[in-house]
């Protein structure tokens, strides 16, 4: 109760919600649109390399498979090994190079999204944000730009594969086209790319936390 000779009491908020976490990180990437999409270019870049290199064997499978004379010409000219009897080492070597490019992007990008607003953080503080409020905030919005960039990068590694196909195998691609086999490369190029901007969010944001806010203030931009 507020009596005469007292001053109404504000009260501490230690804890802020998700909800509120998630509305000011939409809020912000939304205002910061265009450098979010920069930001987000490493992450298509990688997840559409995977993305290519998973759809591409697949569809390179369902065509040896096929056995026909002149499809197999096409895919001896191409480099493929039609005679194999397991995975081929340089696809499996190929993918492997795609993961690693997919995580230095989205590493690159995280560190990005982080590093280039050290003025706005120390903002934050001296307005009395608490570390956990920070930590929070661009986790959310890091990883929302990890996820959007990688279903990005996944449709643009799908569409690059179909097309390339197309080009080199003709219209035989379409008429066995492994939608089942296609969907779970799309799928696990999704799921990875998604854990990797998770978990590469988790650093950049703790170190945005325990950034004092004199010396965040004074970072030359």
């Amino acid at each position: 109760m507020i009596t005469m000779n007292s001053q109404p009491s504000i009260p501490l908020q230690t804890r802020v919600p998700w909800s509120v976490v998630f509305f000011v990180s939409w809020g912000s990437l939304r205002r910061r649109i265009f450098r979010s999409l920069i930001t987000m270019i490493g992450v298509v870049l990688g997840i559409a390399f995977l993305t290519y290199m998973l759809v591409n064997d697949r569809m390179v499978n369902s065509l040896v498979a096929m056995k026909d004379d002149a499809v197999n010409v096409l895919l001896q000219k191409a480099g493929v090994d039609i005679f194999r009897n397991g995975p081929d080492t340089m696809v499996l070597l190929l993918i492997g190079l795609s993961l690693l490019t997919c995580l230095a992007g989205i590493i690159n990008a995280m560190l990005m999204s982080v590093t280039e607003r050290i003025k706005e953080i120390g903002t934050l503080k001296c307005l009395g944000a608490e570390d956990s409020f920070i930590v929070k905030t661009y986790f959310v919005e890091s990883s929302l730009q990890g996820v959007l960039g990688t279903a990005c990068g996944a449709l643009a590694g799908l569409l690059v594969s179909v097309a390339v196909n197309a080009a080199i195998y003709g219209g035989v691609v379409f008429s066995v086209f492994p939608w089942m086999a296609v969907l779970k490369a799309e799928l696990i190029a999704f799921l990875i790319g998604s854990v990797m901007s998770v978990l590469a969010s988790i650093i950049p944001a703790y170190w945005a936390a325990c950034k004092q806010p004199v010396d965040a203030m004074r970072v030359e931009e």
